[in-house]
């Protein structure tokens, strides 16, 4: 493949119509800082291209498992990160996705949220009955560009009720709910929301966090997920690899303005029961000088929040979606609603697929090495039946945990879980000492502690507004970006401890596999001409890479 289809491809594998919901979600409760998780990944994507695609090229592998298999050897951690990888599929993906499809079919059509659960479930069933993998492939980049010139055209009318960007501080600043908590100042917008870099002790994104914990979490979703990594090997070669993740970097620039800052206007726009003008009225209040009425998306109150999006912790949820019917036109509006729920579907669709895949062949069949075509086919449905059943029961703790912010949920459970990874991945190739016996010991202490953490913020969600926070330290004193820091450390360092404890791995399990082990050899099919030609856009692409970063840098020093 080319440049340009990987690179919309990789952009649109991490922008489906859930993240719109979190990442307007996560601006509209606490500002623009949350837009460092987008603007985190030039870092990351230009990493995937330039250290990790070379190796797995190297390394002649199709799927990240075969490289794990190929460098540390043996079954067990092959087995655990497909287990992994399942559970994320609930926790992260099928749960996260059914809500904010359930969500979106809620506040468009009022229904009951559960009753828009069972109908999402019912129509992601017929799609995957009529050929719904093929439907993924065809329909994917038609839906992502509608969504996207529809977020432009939101995006703009946005704005223009706020009166430009100018105003945007000042709107936001104003999107006080009507109804609050008395003694209490959760329902006060952030004094720190239109600026990126925050307190590393107090600050809801810290900003060491953000550039530490969050380089971990995004090398394991950009650098070692199947999803991501197969659609940079199917380039014709590496330099356009390389462009596709530079065209994928400028691309996840562009959700701060058509996400973001439109779930910050959400806020101040849309006010509850107590001031029944609509977002136009809204709008002339808060320009008039005096507070907006916000109790839908802005609520603190526990009954105000149930009576608009069914959950006591916050509706910042709905701050898209609210956009969406409030000020699109009816014909552009109905487009959205629709492709929306089509690349919910598709999504959906493909995790079942990938899901059902995953334990018949990588578990189940190891379980069962005789097991028949019959069998596998069954056991695939069963499979998908399990997952979403699990993924149902547990939308209730989704929608209760992490102030109600879907986006912030998700990163959560990541930083619980995937250090480890990174740990074994990044140690595997620029470590030729590591082994099987380190590798799978530092998984197994990091599932242990990430677990235990896990565990410890279901049982304790964040509590609403005027609540005491009686929650142990390990949640209360240590943000969830500075406990991916020390889980990756902790990990690490027992990968280290475990390798040099026990017998170095053969050569077989480090030659074409690491970064000092990279195959030099030139494709006998390349010629000359075609061997300058390369150098000549290895050096654009370098070029560019540069001209790239100076962007982000910029940004980031311009939001700071």
């Amino acid at each position: 493949m080319t440049w340009w289809p990987i690179g919309a491809s990789l952009f649109a594998s991490s922008e489906g119509s859930g993240l719109f919901i979190g990442l307007a979600g996560s601006g509209a409760a606490g500002g623009l800082a949350v837009a460092g998780f987008e603007w985190n990944a030039t870092y990351v994507l230009l990493a995937l291209a330039w250290v990790f695609v070379p190796i797995y090229v190297s390394s002649e592998i199709i799927t990240m498992p075969e490289y794990i298999q190929k460098r540390y050897g043996g079954q067990r951690i092959c087995m655990y990160l497909s287990v992994l990888s399942l559970l994320l599929s609930v926790f992260t993906k099928i749960s996260t996705d059914l809500y904010a499809g359930a969500l979106f079919v809620h506040i468009c059509l009022g229904w009951s949220f559960y009753l828009c659960t069972l109908l999402m479930l019912a129509v992601t069933a017929l799609y995957t009955i009529a050929g719904g993998l093929a439907a993924v492939i065809y329909t994917d980049a038609l839906q992502t560009l509608i969504m996207v010139v529809g977020a432009v055209i939101l995006s703009v009318k946005a704005f223009d009720q706020i009166g430009g960007y100018e105003h945007l501080a000042t709107a936001y600043a104003r999107a006080i709910p009507s109804r609050i908590v008395a003694n209490t100042t959760c329902h006060l917008p952030r004094e720190d929301a239109m600026h990126m870099f925050r307190d590393p002790y107090t600050g809801d994104l810290p900003w060491t966090g953000m550039t530490f914990g969050l380089t971990i979490m995004a090398t394991w979703y950009w650098c070692t997920d199947q999803v991501i990594v197969q659609r940079s090997l199917s380039a014709r070669d590496l330099n356009h690899a390389k462009a596709g993740s530079i065209l994928a970097s400028y691309l996840k620039m562009l959700p701060m303005c058509l996400i973001i800052m439109p779930g910050m206007i959400s806020r101040a726009l849309f006010p509850g029961r107590a001031d029944a003008t609509g977002w136009a009225g809204a709008a002339e209040v808060w320009k008039s000088g005096h507070l907006s009425h916000t109790d839908d998306v802005g609520c603190v109150m526990p009954s105000e929040c149930l009576r608009a999006c069914g959950a006591e912790i916050g509706c910042s949820n709905i701050a898209y979606p609210k956009l969406v019917m409030e000020l699109l036109p009816t014909g552009l509006r109905g487009l959205m609603v629709a492709v929306m729920m089509a690349a919910l579907m598709s999504s959906l669709t493909s995790i079942f697929n990938s899901s059902s895949t995953l334990f018949t062949m990588d578990i189940w069949r190891r379980l069962r090495p005789r097991a028949g075509e019959r069998e596998l086919l069954l056991v695939g449905r069963l499979v998908i039946v399990v997952l979403l059943s699990v993924s149902v029961a547990w939308i209730p703790v989704l929608q209760g945990s992490d102030g109600g912010q879907v986006f912030i949920y998700m990163q959560s459970v990541t930083s619980s879980l995937a250090p480890p990874v990174t740990a074994v991945f990044v140690l595997g190739i620029f470590w030729q000492r590591a082994n099987e016996q380190g590798a799978f010991w530092g998984l197994m202490v990091g599932l242990a502690v990430g677990a235990a953490r896990l565990v410890l913020e279901f049982l304790y969600p964040a509590l609403p507004c005027g609540n005491v926070d009686t929650r142990p330290a390990i949640l209360g004193s240590i943000h969830y970006l500075h406990f991916a820091v020390a889980l990756f450390t902790l990990s690490g360092a027992v990968v280290v401890t475990g390798s040099l404890l026990t017998p170095p791995p053969p050569a077989a399990q480090i030659q074409n596999l690491t970064w000092w082990t990279l195959a030099k050899d030139r494709p006998p099919r390349a010629k000359t001409g075609d061997t300058q030609k390369q150098a000549f856009w290895a050096r654009v692409c370098g070029i560019n890479a540069i001209l790239l970063m100076c962007v982000n840098i910029f940004l980031y020093a311009y939001f700071a």
